[in-house]
């Protein structure tokens, strides 16, 4: 099996870094984990529930990280048996890399949109899935480490928004938040309907209303 994607968090990397190299934080967010705890130098006992498909087992195992280049990303090793289940074993490696901060001004240039902050974190996994497991066709496996893999991530994100708060909503130059098109044309609009609307949809207005009085008072006398 091999699976690989990318995902933008609302964190800095360096919170993504120290967030994927806390064992509490990693229990929390992997669907079905019981235990992931440090047993050696940069060595992890897991114990895990997993079901594929109608298979149901409980897999103990270790999980070893090496090329470790922090905040950058590091490599990993991971086995586990799961009984009559079956085993699975295989490597996967995580990167991390901070998003460009791009300023510019908004469409109508009233000031400055500053992009919010955030990382990308990349990931490969390749693994090898024996017993029961294997049995149960290529398709299905890859289904639930796809749903696995979504679900870990809805965790994390959750997470990260819990400890570090919401993403900040983009601000203008003077501090405020600026508003979005859609809401932007829905005030103005009900501003237009209450008589409220700019100075300028005001005049034009006026101007159309007086047309037909300047034409009928600039018109000749028709003859006797």
């Amino acid at each position: 099996m091999e699976m690989l994607g990318n995902r933008h968090l609302g964190i800095t990397q360096q919170q993504a870094w120290e967030a994927l190299n806390d064992p509490e934080t990693l229990k929390k967010c992997i669907p079905g984990c019981d235990k992931f705890e440090l047993t050696g130098d940069n060595t992890y006992s897991v114990a895990l529930a997993l079901k594929i498909g109608p298979v149901s087992a409980k897999f103990q195992g270790k999980v070893m990280l090496s090329d470790i280049v922090a905040p950058d990303g590091y490599k990993l090793t991971f086995e586990g048996q799961g009984g009559v289940a079956g085993f699975a074993k295989g490597a996967s490696s995580v990167t991390l890399r901070p998003l460009p901060s791009t300023d510019g001004a908004d469409t109508e240039g009233a000031g400055v949109v500053e992009a919010q902050p955030g990382c990308e974190l990349a990931y490969t996994v390749q693994a090898t899935v024996g017993g029961k497991i294997a049995q149960l066709g290529q398709r299905l496996i890859d289904g639930a480490a796809k749903s696995t893999a979504d679900d870990f991530f809805k965790r994390f994100e959750a997470e990260m928004q819990s400890r570090y708060g919401p993403p900040p909503a983009a601000q203008t130059e003077d501090g405020g938040t600026a508003p979005s098109a859609e809401k932007t044309g829905a005030m103005a609009g009900f501003m237009k309907k209450i008589g409220l609307g700019k100075k300028a949809d005001k005049d034009a207005a006026a101007a159309a209303d007086d047309a037909p009085k300047v034409a009928q008072e600039g018109a000749p006398d028709s003859a006797p």
